[in-house]
Formats: C-alpha cells, sequence, structure tokens
C-alpha cells in the first residue's frame, strides 16, 4: 500500500505515506490497494461516460454509482474489503453498460465509436490474489520517475478533491438533488487523470476548476438539506442525557437520520446525534421530532472512548468511523457508504435492528440533574436576517473582524492552535465555525455584540455553502470582495473533503488562509510554494501572533 491522502499520514520517513501492512487511520495494505484499484475502475466509467454525455446520451444512474463508489475510498469510511472487491467488479459491469451506450451514441450521430485505452480497457482479476497483483498499476504516485515529484502532487490534488467533491454531490443526490454540471465535471476530472497527464501548469488551472466544480456541488447540497429539512434555525441543544432507551447517530447523513426518528417515532426510544450530526437539530422538519433529545459526545476521533460509554446502540453514517472497541463493536452500526469488517451494515434506510438493540439496551437511568446545552443553526438565512444589524455593527466599529474557524478536528498534535485562536479573537470580533473543529471550543461563553452572538455556529463541513453566502452577501453590501472584507479564515483539514473545500475557496479568489493543524503530505515544497506565491497560502503558527497579524493586515 501507499496512502498519503490525509492528515493522518505517516511523516516518520524520508517522505510522507503510510506504507507497510497498516496505516495509521487503521486502514490494511489490502484495503488500501483495493481503494486505489477501485479509483482505476471508475475513471474507465468516467472515460466513456463523459463522451456519451458530451454525445446528449448521459448515464445518470451511472454518474451516481461513481459518487458512491468514490465516497468509499475517503478517510476513515470504509474499511471493508469484501465491499470494495463487489465495487470494483460492479464498475466494470457499469462501465461495459455504458460504453454500450456511448458506442450507440456515437452511431447514432454518424461517427465511428472510439476504443477508449487504460482503465476503460482494464479487466480485474478474479481473486483477491490476483487483484493485490494489479494493485501497482493504480498507486496515486504512479509514473513518479517519469513525471516527478511536482507532476504527482497535482494529479494527487486533483484526485483528493475529486473525492471531496463525490462526498458533497453523494449527499445531495440520494436527497434528490443532482445536476449535469457537476455529473458532468467528474467524469471529465476523472477522464483526465485516466489519461495520466503530465502538464503541470494545465494541472494547476484546473485544480482552480475543480474549486469551481465542488462550489455547484456544495450549492447543489444546501438546496438539498435546506429544500428538505428547512432552513436552519438557532436551537439550543441539549448536551446532557435524559432517562430512557437511546440510540446514537454520528457522521454526516441527514437522510439517515430522518428515517431513523422517523422509524423511532412513538417507539420510547431517544435519539442522540454525535460528531457532525449536531447541526442537524437546527432543521424544522427534522428537530420537530421530540424524541430528538439531544447531542452527546464531541468530534469523530473521541468515538471510542464515547462510543463505550452510551448505554444503546450506535448508527455510523457516511464517514468518520475508526477501528470498533471491542466493548461497542456487536453494537454499533453502518449505513451508506461507512463500512468495517465483521460490523452488520444495514441498506435501504431500514433500521429495524438498530431499533430492537435500543430497546434491549438499558439506555440512561436517569435524566442529568444540570442540563446544558450548545446553540447551534447559524445557517445563511438566520444569519442573513440579521445583516443589517451586522453592517450597522461593522461601520459603527462594535465588530472589527470576522474570524471564520472551520473544518475537521483529529487526533494529531496541534488542534489545540484552534481553541486558543477562537479564544483569543478580540471582544469586538465575531467568530463563526463549521465543522467538527468547533468542539475545541464550542462550550466557551464568547457572549454578543450588540445582541449578535459573538459565536455563530454555521453547522457540518456540509454547509460551507451557507458559510460563502454569508461572505459574499456581507461583500455586496460593503461594495468590496470577499477579499476585502474584515475576515480571516482559520481551516484545520483532516481528510479530502476539506482538499475540495480549499481548492473552493482559492477559486472565489480568498487570499491568506491559514491551514493546519499541517500541511498535505502530498503536496511537495515547490507546489507548496506556487499556492503561496499565487494565493497567499499561509501555514498556522502562533495562534496570538496569527490573530495579530489578521487584524493588522486587515487594518492596513
Amino acid at each position: 500500500m501507499f496512502c498519503y491522502q490525509c492528515e493522518q499520514t505517516d511523516r516518520t520517513g524520508a517522505t510522507p505515506g503510510c506504507a507497510g501492512l497498516l496505516g495509521n487511520c487503521g486502514k490494511d495494505a489490502a484495503t488500501s490497494d483495493l481503494q486505489d484499484l477501485l479509483i482505476h475502475a471508475v475513471e474507465g466509467v468516467a472515460q466513456y461516460a463523459s463522451k456519451a454525455r458530451a454525445l446528449g446520451a448521459p448515464d445518470d444512474e451511472a454518474a451516481a454509482f461513481v459518487l458512491y463508489a468514490v465516497f468509499t475510498t475517503l478517510t476513515n469510511v470504509n474499511f471493508n474489503p469484501t465491499r470494495f472487491d463487489a465495487l470494483i467488479r460492479e464498475a466494470v459491469a457499469v462501465r461495459d453498460r455504458v460504453k454500450d451506450g456511448y458506442e450507440r451514441a456515437a452511431r447514432a450521430a454518424g461517427r465511428e465509436p472510439q476504443t477508449l485505452t487504460g482503465p476503460a480497457a482494464w479487466t480485474p482479476a478474479p481473486d483477491a490474489a490476483g487483484l493485490a497483483g494489479q494493485a501497482s498499476d493504480a498507486r496515486v504516485d504512479l509514473g513518479l520517475p517519469l513525471v516527478g515529484p511536482d507532476v504527482v502532487a497535482l494529479r494527487s490534488l486533483h484526485l483528493y478533491a475529486l473525492k471531496g467533491i463525490c462526498a458533497y454531490a453523494h449527499h445531495a443526490d440520494v436527497l434528490g438533488r443532482n445536476s449535469a454540471e457537476v455529473f458532468g465535471g467528474v467524469e471529465d476530472a476523472l477522464a483526465h487523470l485516466a489519461g495520466q497527464p503530465a502538464d503541470a501548469a494545465d494541472l494547476l488551472e484546473r485544480a482552480v476548476g475543480l474549486g469551481r466544480l465542488n462550489l455547484a456541488a456544495i450549492e447543489l447540497l444546501d438546496a438539498a438539506n435546506t429544500g428538505t429539512y428547512g432552513a436552519q434555525q438557532p436551537t439550543a441543544v441539549r448536551t446532557t442525557p435524559v432517562a430512557g432507551k437511546a440510540i446514537l447517530v454520528s457522521g454526516h447523513d441527514l437522510r439517515d437520520l430522518a428515517a431513523l426518528l422517523e422509524q423511532t417515532k412513538d417507539q420510547g426510544v431517544n435519539v442522540y446525534t454525535h460528531g457532525e450530526m449536531l447541526p442537524a437539530h437546527a432543521y424544522p422538519l427534522l428537530k420537530a421530532y421530540p424524541h430528538l433529545a439531544g447531542n452527546y459526545g464531541g468530534a469523530w476521533q473521541d468515538q471510542q472512548r464515547e462510543f463505550a460509554a452510551f448505554p444503546g446502540p450506535i448508527l455510523m453514517t457516511s464517514n468518520c468511523i475508526i477501528e470498533p472497541h471491542v466493548s461497542y463493536r456487536r453494537r454499533i452500526f453502518t449505513a451508506g457508504p461507512v463500512g468495517w469488517p465483521g460490523v452488520r451494515h444495514l441498506t435501504d434506510h431500514r433500521f429495524a435492528p438498530v431499533i430492537q438493540a435500543a430497546k434491549a439496551l438499558p439506555g440512561f437511568p436517569q435524566t442529568a440533574a444540570d442540563e446544558e446545552s450548545i446553540t447551534v443553526g447559524f445557517g445563511r438565512d438566520a444569519v442573513l436576517a440579521v445583516a443589517d444589524q451586522v453592517v450597522d455593527a461593522v461601520r459603527q466599529g462594535a465588530i472589527r473582524h470576522f474570524f471564520l474557524v472551520g473544518g475537521c478536528d483529529g487526533p494529531t498534535p496541534g488542534r489545540d492552535y484552534y481553541t486558543e485562536f477562537a479564544l483569543g479573537a478580540p471582544r469586538d470580533s465575531v467568530v463563526l465555525t463549521l465543522g467538527c473543529a468547533k468542539y475545541r471550543f464550542n462550550r466557551h461563553e464568547f457572549g454578543e455584540i450588540g445582541g449578535i452572538p459573538r459565536l455563530l455556529d454555521l453547522g457540518q463541513c456540509n454547509d460551507t455553502y451557507s458559510a460563502i453566502r454569508i461572505a459574499t452577501a456581507l461583500a455586496d453590501a460593503f461594495g468590496c470582495g470577499v477579499d476585502d472584507l474584515p475576515l480571516t479564515l482559520a481551516l484545520s483539514w483532516t481528510e479530502q473533503k476539506a482538499v475540495a473545500v480549499l481548492l473552493t475557496l482559492l477559486a472565489l479568489g480568498i487570499r491568506d488562509i491559514h491551514l493546519g493543524p499541517s500541511l498535505p503530505g502530498f503536496l511537495t515544497p515547490a507546489l507548496v510554494d506556487g499556492l503561496v506565491e499565487r494565493f497567499g497560502l499561509r501555514v498556522i503558527g502562533d495562534p496570538a501572533a496569527d490573530v495579530a497579524a489578521a487584524l493588522e493586515r486587515a487594518a492596513s
């Protein structure tokens, strides 16, 4: 195996990358190799799909499969080699169907169909040993001696951004929102990667284009979430338990949560959110369920301790799973793209086994004496409803600066930076946050400025579009560009959705982004220098110094 797609990447060797038998995320070599082969297989689907779409014969079912398949390869999503073996073979079947469709469309247009090579012609070996032997032809660093590390880094940047885009687009697609722009953009980009591109300048420009494609994907997701469950509303979420049987839901997938809430209605079972599901409490159609009892625990990296202590079953949706401890392995379930060997996987949003487990387990014996809460739900509708107050506060000097502290939390050292950065923001500033990095500081008291809370929780990382809309609306109100606002972004990254978001911000012309706690391992020094020069990308340093420097830049 060779993998360096996330912040958990092993950096002890001469070059970053997890190799050997086990990655730092817990992914074994067999699963890592199968993930590489699955990407290879879907590139073959995309090669024919992009040509069919250009002829007016798109296969949207195949496009949706590509989103799902790529999503399964993100960090901390699926660790089950059996599932990947099946997906590889399904991808080849989908590719052959799309190829037939392309050939029919070409002939109907009076053209001779092309016979494509590379992934489009690949045949998987019939067994696990044979697939292991093929994995070397699908490594992310394929061709390194020929094209050099900078080109390989740019290809990796493309692939990991595409993984993030596919995750966002899949979340939208399961709620019935998709578009030819996103389907076609993903197909074109994967087909381009299938050709092993080697033009560094072109790859960098195309990376910015992927940022624009991700903007389209997260706009779809925003429309899917708000169109299905209503616009987020500021909501105080209980963080202490209530007596009764209990189910814990983690990950990101609101559709799974909604299905579980409906199936547990009047069943005498309370449902709690965990991790990035915290913002679900802000959606009117979800918080209308009285047995959506509160949020339990914090960010994903603490799940082994928190899940062990939870007195009911756990449902993992979409991503963020880590190896289940023996103390709860028999009461954790997966859904959607998530998987772990030996853990029961549920399909079609049918959660009867989870409900049965909840009724059999003890639940919380009593309600906590002291109720505690966290306020969420400051999505774009809520914030823009008071935009005039915000603008007036800035013009009158009551609000000097905005700090957006967002992204992923994680177990690696250096993430206390975000606590100190947020708490170190001056009292005349507002802190916006989204993603599970918020758990580093969201229990602290930030106070208000003229009735406006100083800490505004914008939601999941899936709600990035909401943050962008708020920024662009404020820029319009002040008659300036987003980069001219008194706004500083400090982003913590762990996996590939953060890569896609970073490219979107760069595509929007936003400069001086503070990224940490370390730079992605797949970025070479030359590529980092290029990003710094072109986009002003900054590596996080001392939090107090970074806050001071941001205020100084804004004042100059």
